[in-house]
C-alpha cells in the first residue's frame, strides 16, 4: 500500500523562499546587462588607396576625368613610382551654358566626405580645367563662381592639394593662392598667358585655352602635387633653387616662373610653388 506523504507547510515555506531569492538574483543580474548594443567603430575600407585626385573635366568634354585630368595624373602616378592614387571624375554636365558648375561642386562634395568616412587616411586632391575649375572654385570657397556652398570646414584637413587650370577666376577673383580661402594655401593655379579664359590682355587665342595646358603645365601641377604626397609636408619646406638638386621638371618641359601670382612658363627661373603653411 502506497503511502502518501505530505510536506510540512514550514518545509514549502522554506522552498519557496528560496525559489524567489533565486529569482531575485536573476532579475538583478538581467537588470546588470546594458539595453543597447555596443557601438561599432566606423568601417574602414581594406583598399583605401593613399592619395585620390577628384577632378572635374572642361566644357564639352566626354564623361570622364578629361583631357587635362588624365595628362596630370599620368605624370602624377609617374613622378610618385606607383604610389597607390585613385581617381574620381566629377559627374557633372559640363554644357556650353556653364550652368551645371553647382551641381559638380555639390557631386564632388559628397564624394570627398564618402572618401573620408570610408578611408580618412588617404590624402585628397582636388583638380578642375576649364568649367571644371569653376567647380573646384565653390568646392573650395575661391571667389568668382558663388553657385553653391563650400566644402564643410571639418573636411579641409584631407585635402591636401587643389590645382586649376584655365580659371576664370583669375579674371575676377584672382590667383587662388591669394585669397581668402582654407585651401587657398594649398593651392596652385595655372594660367597659359595666351588663354582668353584666365588671362586678360594681348596675345590671347581660343588655342591658347583649348591646347595650351598639356604637358607643360599638367606636369607643373604633377610635380606641386607629388611633392605633397611624397612628403608628407609641405612643398616649400622640399623645393630645391635652381642651382641645387631635389625636385626636378620632367626633361624637355620648360620651368615656371610666377608673374602676378598666377603661374606661367618661363625658361629662366627654378620651381616656383604656392606658399603652404606647415601643418
Amino acid at each position: 500500500m502506497s503511502i502518501l506523504r505530505l510536506a510540512s507547510p514550514a518545509a514549502a515555506g522554506g522552498r519557496t523562499a528560496r525559489r524567489w531569492t533565486h529569482l531575485g538574483a536573476s532579475a538583478l543580474v538581467l537588470a546588470a546587462i546594458p539595453l543597447t548594443a555596443p557601438v561599432a567603430p566606423p568601417a574602414v575600407a581594406d583598399d583605401c588607396p593613399v592619395a585620390e585626385v577628384i577632378f572635374a573635366r572642361g566644357t564639352d568634354e566626354p564623361a570622364g576625368m578629361g583631357r587635362v585630368g588624365d595628362a596630370m595624373v599620368d605624370a602624377l602616378r609617374e613622378q610618385t613610382g606607383g604610389l597607390d592614387i585613385r581617381t574620381y571624375a566629377v559627374n557633372y554636365k559640363a554644357t556650353i551654358t556653364q550652368r551645371h558648375s553647382g551641381e559638380g561642386a555639390k557631386d564632388a562634395i559628397n564624394h570627398i566626405k564618402a572618401t573620408v568616412d570610408s578611408c580618412p587616411d588617404t590624402k585628397i586632391v582636388l583638380g578642375g580645367y576649364s568649367q571644371g575649375a569653376s567647380v573646384v572654385n565653390i568646392v573650395a570657397g575661391f571667389d568668382g563662381v558663388n553657385w553653391g556652398d563650400p566644402l564643410p570646414a571639418k573636411y579641409n584637413d584631407h585635402v591636401v592639394a587643389v590645382a586649376t587650370f584655365g580659371n576664370v577666376a583669375n579674371r575676377t577673383g584672382g590667383p587662388t593662392n591669394t585669397q581668402n580661402s582654407p585651401l587657398a594655401s594649398k593651392s596652385i593655379d595655372l594660367c597659359n598667358p595666351s588663354d582668353p579664359i584666365c588671362h586678360e590682355g594681348s596675345g590671347n587665342s581660343w588655342s591658347g585655352h583649348t591646347d595650351g595646358y598639356i604637358p607643360v603645365y599638367t606636369d607643373q601641377a604633377a610635380t606641386y602635387i607629388a611633392n605633397v604626397l611624397l612628403t608628407h609636408s609641405t612643398p616649400q619646406d622640399h623645393v630645391a633653387s635652381p642651382n641645387q638638386g631635389g625636385l626636378q621638371m620632367p626633361s624637355g618641359t620648360q620651368t615656371p616662373s610666377t608673374q602676378g601670382g598666377l603661374q606661367t612658363p618661363s625658361t629662366q627661373g627654378g620651381l616656383q610653388l604656392p606658399s603652404v603653411p606647415t601643418g
